[in-house]
């Protein structure tokens, strides 16, 4: 059987740390060259590009905010000229605060917001262009369980994470128009950067509320994110499937 993603390109934000690094390297063992950006560290991002090309991939890193509009038109276009067009988008890169709603700034609430959901539109408007030209693509974003229950995150957060759930179902309706597939992975707690602004109290307690009673690894998601995007799932658009380990509710 051939790889899930032989021949396929794709673009990964946040691609340096935790889940974004995972799927990177999934994809890359998987078949696809891979593109990422990322915020500050420039050895973590070698880091990525080294374990892309040891599976005899292409990778390209770009050193560029998600929240940066005309930055990401740029990155998008250097992308489908150097791999001669874009399969995949996964949208990856986000930002948590451990606040509690009272307590919460104008500008916490304002880089979570910011960063989390106004970079939906800021990276996937140029690469679903993209997209379109050649009509077919598939786009995955990576929300949170925290959007669709009262667990014990921050608001902004849960509300930023929520906003994905409805840019994914309302996106997939328009793009099924052009051969594109848009779905969601809402992830539980993953032993991540992210995933450890949790409480440390809540983090203890979290193997009392998961079947699994451990947090979950980055490549575990990332496993699932590869067939997501392959052409092995054909048919699902405009799902949000959860990847939690078992939260019980």
């Amino acid at each position: 059987m051939s790889l899930l993603l032989e021949g396929k390109t794709a673009f990964v934000s946040g691609g340096t740390r935790g889940i974004g690094a995972a799927i990177c390297e999934v994809f890359a063992r998987e078949g696809a060259d891979v593109a990422f950006n990322y915020h500050s560290s420039d050895d973590l991002a070698k880091e990525v590009i080294a374990k892309i090309e040891a599976f005899g991939r292409r990778a390209l890193a770009f050193k560029v905010s998600v929240t940066d509009r005309l930055g990401m038109k740029k990155v998008a276009r250097e992308v489908v000229e150097a791999f001669g067009k874009i399969d995949v988008l996964v949208n990856n890169a986000a930002v948590n605060k451990a606040d509690n709603f009272a307590t919460t700034t104008d500008k916490s609430w304002d880089w979570v917001i910011d960063t989390n959901v106004n970079s939906l539109f800021a990276v996937t408007k140029p690469f679903y262009k993209q997209m379109i030209r050649r009509r077919i693509g598939k786009i995955l974003n990576i929300t949170s369980i925290g959007a669709m229950s009262s667990l014990p995150t921050s608001v902004h957060y849960a509300t930023s994470k929520a906003a994905m759930i409805g840019f994914t179902k309302c996106l997939s309706r328009e793009a099924a128009n052009f051969g594109i597939m848009v779905n969601a992975i809402a992830a539980g707690i993953f032993d991540t950067d992210l995933g450890n602004t949790l409480p440390e109290r809540l983090i203890q307690a979290h193997e009392g509320w998961v079947a699994q009673q451990r947090m979950g690894e980055p490549k575990e998601l990332a496993e699932f994110a590869a067939f997501m995007c392959s052409e092995r799932n054909s048919y699902m658009n405009g799902e949000v499937v959860i990847v939690d380990g078992g939260v019980i509710t």
